[in-house]
C-alpha cells in the first residue's frame, strides 16, 4: 500500500510503527514540518512542509487555538496537493489530527482511508476541567465554552476519519459515543528489551557520584517539571521526605518549559517558583541530596530508573506518560496519585501504591514504607514489569495489534 503519514514533530506516536509497516512492504511517506529538506528515514521518505507567513489578524480568544490549527491545515493541504500533482496518491492515510494538519487531505484524495490518532477529546466538566483548585481558571464561567471550541478541530475530522486508535482507555473514553465507536485501544508499545531491571546498573550524577541500586534512589521525571504532572506536590513533600530519609538521594528529570496547562506568571519557570517555595524548609545539607537532571538522553533515563529504588509519578487526569509504563518495565516500586489514566496500570498492592493526588503527606508515608521494605519493592516491581510485558510490550503486543489496525482500516473496517 501507499501510506502517508502526517505528524508535525514525525515520526512522534509513529516511530515504531511507520519503519514496521516499510519494513512490510508498504510505500511510506510523511509529511512534516519537523525538517527542512527531504530525507529517508529508516524507509520512510520523509517531506517538509512549511508555515506561510501571515500578517496579524484580530481573533476572538477562543479561536486562537483553532486559528493556529486551520494555519497548518492549509499548508499541509497544499503540500498534499503538490504531492498529488507528482502522481501520489496514498491508500491510507494516518495521521494525528491534533496540531490541524489533516483537516483537508481528504479533499485531496477522497478515495483515501484516514486513520486518526485520537490523543485526546477535550471535555469541560470536572475532573478534567477545575480538577486542581490551586490553578482555577481565569474565567472561570466561560472556561467550559472555550474548552469545547477547542473541539472543533475533532470534531471536523470525526467527519472524514474512517477509524481511530487511542493508546489509553482513558484516553479514548474521552472521545464522543458516535466516534468513541471507531477507536480502537492499543497503545504505542514500550520495548520491554531496553526497558529492563538491570541489578548492577550504574548512574553517575554530579554531587553524588556513582549510584546504583545500593543506594536510597528516589526518582521523580516529567517531559517539563509542571503542575499538570504534580510537580508542585512533589516538591512539598520534599522537606519532609529529607527529612525522615538522610540518606536518600532524590532524582528529578524534566525541563523548565510548559507542556500542559498553564504558563507560570511573570515568565519565571514553574520548577523555579516552586524550588523557591520549599528551599527555606530544607537544610543546605539536605538540598545537596536533590539532583534536578533537566532533560537526559534515553539511554541515562533508563539507567536512572534501573537504580531507582521508589519512583513518584503523579498527573492530573490526562493522558498518561510513556515514563510511568518504563519505569514499571524496569521493575521500579511506583507510588503513584491516584487518578483515573494512573489507576489504568497502577492496581493499588499489585503493581504499585496509589495515594491522593493533593496528598503530600500521604506520598511521603508510602516512599518511606516501600524504602523500608525490600521485599515488598521486588513484589511490586515483578508484578509491575508483568503487567507491561502482557498488555504493552512493543513486539509482541501492540505493534502486532497497531499492523492490524492499519490492514482492518485499508479493508475499510473500523476496527481490526
Amino acid at each position: 500500500m501507499n501510506i502517508l503519514f502526517i505528524h508535525q514533530n514525525f515520526p512522534g506516536q509513529y516511530k515504531h510503527l511507520a519503519p514496521r509497516l516499510a519494513r512490510l512492504g508498504h510505500h511510506c511517506v510523511a509529511l512534516t514540518l519537523r525538517v527542512k529538506e527531504a530525507r529517508t528515514w529508516q524507509g520512510v521518505r520523509v517531506i517538509p512542509y512549511s508555515l506561510p507567513k501571515r500578517a496579524g489578524q484580530a481573533l476572538h480568544p477562543w479561536l486562537v487555538d483553532f486559528d493556529t490549527k486551520l494555519t497548518r491545515g492549509e499548508a499541509c493541504w497544499r503540500a498534499a496537493r503538490a504531492l498529488k500533482e507528482r502522481g501520489y496518491a496514498p491508500d491510507v492515510i494516518l495521521a494525528h489530527p491534533g496540531w490541524g494538519e489533516s483537516l483537508f487531505l481528504r479533499d485531496v484524495w477522497p478515495e483515501a482511508r484516514l486513520g486518526l490518532y485520537c490523543e485526546l477529546y477535550h471535555l469541560a466538566g470536572w475532573p478534567h476541567l477545575e480538577f486542581d483548585p490551586e490553578f482555577p481558571s481565569r474565567a472561570p464561567e466561560a472556561e467550559p465554552l472555550r474548552i469545547r471550541l477547542k473541539n472543533l478541530n475533532n470534531m471536523l475530522h470525526f467527519e472524514q476519519g474512517h477509524a481511530g486508535i487511542s493508546p489509553t482507555r482513558f484516553q479514548a473514553d474521552t472521545f464522543p459515543a458516535p466516534f468513541r465507536e471507531r477507536i480502537t485501544i492499543s497503545h504505542d508499545g514500550i520495548d520491554t528489551v531496553a526497558a529492563c531491571p538491570l541489578p548492577d546498573a550504574r548512574l553517575e550524577v554530579e554531587g553524588a557520584g556513582v549510584l546504583s541500586r545500593a543506594d536510597e534512589v528516589i526518582t521523580f521525571v516529567n517531559r517539563n517539571l509542571e503542575p499538570y504532572r504534580g510537580y508542585h506536590v512533589f516538591m512539598r513533600a520534599l522537606p519532609r521526605l529529607l527529612r525522615e530519609r538522610p540518606r536518600a538521594r532524590v532524582l528529578i528529570v524534566g525541563g523548565d518549559e510548559v507542556s500542559y496547562g498553564a504558563r507560570p506568571p511573570n515568565g519565571q519557570s514553574w520548577k523555579q517558583i516552586f524550588i523557591d517555595e520549599v528551599r527555606g524548609q530544607i537544610a543546605d545539607a539536605d538540598w545537596a541530596r536533590v539532583h534536578f537532571l533537566g532533560r537526559i538522553p534515553y539511554d541515562r533515563f533508563l539507567r536512572l530508573l534501573q537504580v531507582s529504588r521508589v519512583h513518584v509519578y503523579l498527573t492530573y487526569p490526562f493522558v498518561l506518560s510513556w515514563s510511568l509504563l518504563e519505569a514499571m518495565a524496569c521493575e521500579a516500586a511506583i507510588v503513584a496519585g491516584d487518578t483515573a489514566p494512573v489507576r489504568e496500570v497502577i492496581t493499588a498492592g499489585e503493581t504499585g501504591r496509589l495515594v491522593d493526588f493533593f496528598d503530600g503527606e500521604a506520598l511521603v508515608a508510602e516512599v518511606c514504607a516501600l524504602l523500608d521494605d525490600g521485599a515488598e519493592r521486588k513484589r511490586l516491581g515483578a508484578a509491575a514489569r508483568a503487567l507491561i510485558r502482557a498488555r504493552y510490550d512493543l513486539q509482541t503486543i501492540c505493534l502486532p495489534r497497531q499492523v492490524a489496525w492499519v490492514e482492518a482500516l485499508a479493508a475499510g473496517k473500523t476496527r481490526p
